[in-house]
């Protein structure tokens, strides 16, 4: 593939028609493990009455459903204490029933967050985010993984390689550097597998656009509207739009999600995710995954 031939405008990297295609791949590997008397089950804890969160618990069962997987509920009242909220953590690394789990965040302030990530059974990890599964991560450069993948990084490359995007040797920009997806990001990218070189750009950094005139591939996830301009990119760039901002739409007066990348950017670019659309649907399908393959790994 050529990076540097430059549609008009670029094609789109489409999320959701690709999580689709691994959902259908799940629900045959779900049913394969029913054959063998085994129900994967995916748990979700949630904390409190936030709409968006309860939106997403929500979609997350939805997309259970769809490929076979038993959801497990446990819905907390705001004020629950952390003694209460350690104790359903217990009770869900204990059941049989719950392959793995997810911690919806954020949490309310009173509560230790990190305290509670880590009681998580590190098996049993949905997000892929436990101190330990990151650990593997860094530890294992050349083998295969056994452990569950953070859930929007691992969306991003998969989103990228089924799009029959060649990354060996690619120079990767990633822009922010949170522990959800900038920070684990680089970690997958340059396993022995991917082999792309990657720069982790973020606030602090200097002269962003000069990063940016350099990069083979852009994965924009800091959270901040429009940053990522048009002007700033190399002709021919790879663009994922991961940030997730909600930003007021001058017509009608109502928050609407707006990603880290200038609309422009379609001008510039060969690929683009669209966000929303983009990385989210891949987000959620890794969720799956990572349910799906911890059971297989529990079926040997």
């Amino acid at each position: 593939m050529n990076l540097y031939t430059t549609p008009q405008p670029a094609r789109i990297l489409d999320g959701k028609a690709t999580a689709a295609t691994i959902k259908a791949e799940l629900a045959e590997r779900v049913a394969a493990l029913k054959a063998k008397g085994i129900t994967p089950g995916l748990g979700t804890v949630l904390v409190g009455e936030d709409p968006g969160s309860k939106w997403y618990v929500a979609g997350k069962h939805r997309d259970c459903a769809e490929v076979g997987i038993e959801s497990i509920r446990r819905d907390l009242p705001e004020d629950v204490s952390q003694a209460e909220l350690e104790a359903v953590l217990d009770e869900l690394n204990s059941n049989p029933a719950c392959t793995g789990y997810i911690v919806q965040l954020p949490l309310p302030k009173h509560i230790d967050t990190h305290a509670i990530l880590e009681r998580i059974d590190p098996a049993k990890d949905a997000d892929g985010l436990h101190p330990t599964n990151l650990g593997r991560l860094v530890l294992n450069v050349n083998e295969p993984l056994d452990s569950p993948l953070p859930c929007t990084p691992h969306g991003c490359v998969e989103l990228m390689l089924r799009h029959d995007i060649d990354l060996k040797g690619r120079k990767v920009l990633v822009v922010g550097r949170g522990v959800t997806v900038g920070r684990p990001l680089g970690l997958l990218l340059t396993r022995r597998s991917i082999n792309a070189t990657v720069t982790l750009a973020h606030t602090g950094t200097e002269d962003l656009a000069a990063e940016l005139g350099q990069a083979d591939v852009v994965i924009a996830a800091a959270g901040m509207p429009h940053m990522i301009k048009g002007e700033d990119l190399k002709p021919g760039a790879i663009v994922l739009d991961v940030g997730v901002s909600r930003v007021e739409d001058e017509e009608s007066g109502k928050a609407k999600v707006t990603g880290d990348v200038d609309p422009e950017a379609r001008e510039v670019a060969s690929w683009i995710s669209p966000n929303p659309g983009g990385v989210g649907p891949m987000t959620r399908a890794m969720l799956l995954a990572n349910v799906v393959e911890a059971a297989e790994r529990q079926a040997g």
